[in-house]
């Protein structure tokens, strides 16, 4: 009679400790700079977007999931101030730099290598800027990189519950952006192409998918129920990012420069080339790729691959601290690089400077979005007094070009004597419609053509003035008074809609 044999499980490759107090300590530096500057200039466009998406709750919006509203409304609550709002993005930024340095240690890394890969997401202008904002490109590359955690400790250790985990965290991430499906469907891609298919045969993997598409119906069942407005997203930011061929041939060096100078963008290209040349990982450097090219072709926004940067920092890390690196350039991993890569970003990233440094040395280098930040209360009180100038204000609703001045209306000029505003850009449609005992229209925006014909009369009334507040994105902002209305706005409202998303 025959014995049967249980075959040995396979040996779990050992790893280093976790550099708990090096990783501490780049954490540490990274949350002062943020927690200082996290209440100066003001609210930025899209923050005050979702504070007043999350003042109309629903399962979904035209642009987006819903959890960003949903946040935007829980803090708020805590406290109406950036600072507070701004908590989630510190927590975030902070959780990516210890992910990070988890993936580096799954890679094989030690202490060095943890907080190299650490110390380049914490100098990264993408996720250094990212913790100043309550934003999804905050967000959601850092729940990439803990779904990349789960995965690549899966490989190390073949435990199927972090499968179930990296779908769990799947869901949750489609709730701040759509994105990640496309990661799972280019990772599915490379993984039957170049290995390990083993993982597509886990029950687990599709047990965490079916976790994940189980969470996404109440979302999709909005944008059903709403003619799937997300689908029509893709065109409308295509022409926000320049148009057919501006964003395609920026994305790239966009992507790039954002991952850091100088450390960021070597260690992702080396990264990139060593998880190419690893038997067991090198699907992943293939998803990069993959999904680099998908977005270009599609003209996304640049970082829209950022949550694949980690994976590739921790793998050049691994490769800096075995001395596989060529010698030539090992000078990268030197602190004084780290320190330099640190002054660099900091005034391009965050806003250092006080507001009227800006004004006075319009010179000086300043984050991208500073103009977003400020002058948003001064703007609402300079709409307010011309609205109050208006003989017929009793029947006038405001409406916006953009939703960012539509947001800010809604935030700071409720106080002041103006009326919720409306705006047909992007999500911000679906908020509010002008009532229906609205027969005139104080428009803010540069092009009032969209009301034409829809109304007997169109003057010009002045611009938004800011005073002090610059730079500001609302500054010099024209105004129009558009009278007698023709139809009524059920069936004006979509026609508005349709101009401006």
């Amino acid at each position: 009679m025959g014995v049967t044999t249980t075959p040995a499980p396979a040996r779990v490759r050992p790893v280093a400790p976790l550099a708990v107090v090096p990783v501490a300590i780049v954490a540490a530096l990274t949350a002062i700079p943020l927690l200082l500057t996290s209440n100066r200039y003001g609210y930025f466009g899209d923050e005050l977007y979702f504070l007043a998406a999350g003042r109309h709750l629903a399962w979904g919006y035209v642009d987006q999931p819903p959890l960003l509203p949903l946040l935007a409304k829980a803090m708020d609550a805590l406290g109406p101030s950036p600072f507070v709002l701004r908590i989630p993005a510190l927590l975030a930024t902070l959780a990516g730099i210890a992910l990070t340095a988890l993936i580096t240690r799954e890679l094989g890394g030690g202490a060095k290598a943890q907080t190299l890969a650490a110390g380049t997401f914490a100098v990264s202008t993408q996720f250094l800027a990212g913790g100043h904002y309550l934003a999804t490109s905050t967000v959601d590359p850092v729940l990439w990189t803990l779904v990349l955690w789960l995965l690549v400790r899966w490989l190390r250790t073949r435990a199927d519950g972090l499968l179930v985990w990296a779908g769990v965290a799947t869901a949750v991430a489609l709730y701040a952006k759509f994105l990640i499906g496309g990661f799972w469907l280019a990772a599915g891609i490379a993984a039957l192409v170049c290995g390990p298919r083993e993982l597509l045969r886990r029950p687990a993997l599709w047990a965490g998918a079916a976790i994940a598409a189980i969470a996404l119906v109440p979302t999709l069942g909005w944008q059903a129920a709403h003619g799937w407005p997300q689908l029509g997203m893709g065109a409308a930011i295509s022409r926000e990012v320049g148009g057919t061929w501006g964003g395609r041939l920026t994305f790239l060096p966009t992507a790039l420069l954002t991952a850091g100078l100088p450390v960021g963008v070597v260690l992702l290209c080396y990264g990139l080339w060593r998880l190419l040349r690893d038997r067991e990982l090198r699907f992943l450097g293939w998803t990069t790729l993959l999904l680099t090219v998908v977005f270009v072709a599609v003209n996304g926004r640049f970082y829209y691959v950022a949550g694949m940067y980690p994976v590739c920092w921790a793998m050049a890390a691994v490769a800096l601290e075995r001395r596989e690196a060529a010698r030539w350039w090992r000078w990268i991993a030197t602190w004084p690089c780290y320190a330099l890569a640190a002054l660099l970003v900091l005034p391009v990233a965050l806003p250092v400077w006080p507001r009227a440094w800006l004004t006075e040395h319009p010179a000086l280098p300043a984050p991208l979005f500073a103009f977003a930040e400020i002058g948003s209360p001064e703007a609402a009180r300079s709409v307010a007094e011309a609205f109050a100038r208006l003989p017929g204000r009793a029947h006038t609703a405001v409406l916006t070009e953009t939703y960012w001045e539509a947001s800010a209306l809604d935030r700071y000029g409720r106080d002041l004597g103006l009326p919720e505003p409306s705006s047909g850009n992007r999500g911000y449609a679906t908020l509010v419609v002008p009532p229906e005992g609205a027969i005139d229209v104080l428009y803010v925006g540069a092009d009032p053509r969209p009301l034409l014909g829809h109304f007997t009369g169109l003057r010009p009334l002045g611009e938004v003035t800011t005073g002090t507040a610059k730079p500001s994105y609302f500054d010099g902002v024209p105004l129009w008074l558009a009278t007698g209305r023709t139809e009524p706005w059920s069936a004006l409202w979509p026609k508005l809609v349709n101009t401006h998303t």
